[in-house]
């Protein structure tokens, strides 16, 4: 046996819905700000972590006056000499 929705049901249905859409773009609108504030003060934590970590490292990276370091990039350069043929031209007037 089918039963039926009865209209009185179907509209209080779409009440129900309209009132949840309504009410969380209203929360939404209040709480939104909030949220960002949060998410902001978090990102700026972090940063001032790694760059607090950042100085101390350059901090201890400091050398004595007088003290002479030489920091070397190794020759590890390879060039592949079968790219292709040099070809030598002439200018042609």
């Amino acid at each position: 046996m089918l039963q039926f929705a009865s209209v009185t049901g179907f509209i209080r249905m779409i009440l129900i819905i309209l009132l949840i859409y309504f009410g969380v773009k209203i929360l939404s609108r209040l709480l939104a700000p909030l949220l960002v504030k949060y998410v902001a003060k978090k990102a700026e934590q972090r940063f001032g972590e790694q760059f607090g970590q950042f100085g101390k490292q350059q901090q201890q990276q400091q050398k004595k006056e007088g003290e002479v370091t030489i920091d070397k990039i190794p020759k590890s350069r390879t060039s592949n000499k079968d790219v292709g043929d040099y070809v030598d031209y002439e200018e042609i007037d």
